[in-house]
């Protein structure tokens, strides 16, 4: 492998021994430079982990030959090299402009999926591990509602793909996450004294994630505010719903015997 310091030097030499014209812009030093050897030293950048530096190689690949596969092939790199250097947006920026000037390529599946996991990894500490080892369940949804919304694209366009097994595995932990926020904010709103805005978000999550974990809470939380507002008949009526599908429930012993 080609290491860093000698593409360097070659990058620098490289144009010189062209032969051809050299540039006139002692910023421009990688003048003259092919395209299969940028690509070869950018994608030897990455392998390397020196994203910066592939970077600034697939911008300049790009902006010396704008059209056909040395082009399309920065395009899609460039984004998953955002990535990698921790800038989630400029990476989800890059992968969508590759969606955008080509919805039919053959590797477009991929710029979805690099989409999905850099909006999945948007804000710091939000790139959760499928393990549920970190708990995002306090924290800004609206990358996970991206992220959540890109994975259901490509599993719906592509379902053959790939990365589409993986999406399907991410969409199932972004939803369990999403439910787990609202259960946090009903949480928030009970210790508040917000008995209403309890009893909506409860609902929501009710209505949108009926197939997770969070469902027992949010039954739980919507009697227990029911009962706080003296609405004894739609407590009970929740509570026989909680104790038919959560007859083990804590929530049960909190808010006393159950109706028969």
């Amino acid at each position: 492998m080609v290491t860093r310091s000698v593409r360097i030097v070659l990058l620098l030499v490289l144009p010189l021994l062209a032969g051809a014209c050299a540039s006139t812009d002692p910023e421009d030093e990688f003048a003259n430079v092919p395209a299969a050897t940028l690509i070869e030293y950018a994608r030897g950048a990455l392998e390397e982990g020196s994203y910066a530096e592939a970077i600034e190689l697939y911008k300049q690949l790009e902006s010396r030959f704008p059209y056909g596969r040395p082009a399309e092939q920065a395009q899609l790199d460039i984004a998953y090299a955002y990535y990698k250097n921790a800038d989630p947006e400029l990476a989800v920026a890059a992968a969508d402009r590759f969606i955008r000037l080509h919805p039919t390529h053959e590797r477009v599946d991929y710029a979805y999926y690099l989409k999905g996991i850099a909006s999945y990894r948007e804000r710091e500490g939000f790139f959760a591990r499928l393990t549920g080892s970190d708990d995002l369940s306090d924290r800004d949804t609206r990358p996970a509602r991206e992220a959540y919304t890109t994975f259901g694209e490509l599993v719906s366009r592509f379902p053959d793909s790939p990365y589409a097994a993986d999406a399907r595995q991410r969409m199932i932990h972004l939803v369990n996450v999403l439910a787990k926020h609202d259960v946090s904010v009903a949480r928030y709103y009970l210790a508040h004294g917000a008995y209403v805005a309890v009893v909506n978000r409860a609902k929501k999550v009710l209505e949108e994630y009926q197939r997770t974990p969070s469902v027992e809470d949010a039954l739980g939380l919507m009697a227990i505010a029911y009962r706080e507002m003296g609405l004894t008949d739609l407590m009970q009526d929740t509570v026989r719903i909680l104790e038919h599908n959560f007859p083990a429930s804590n929530y049960l012993a909190e808010l006393g015997e159950s109706p028969s």
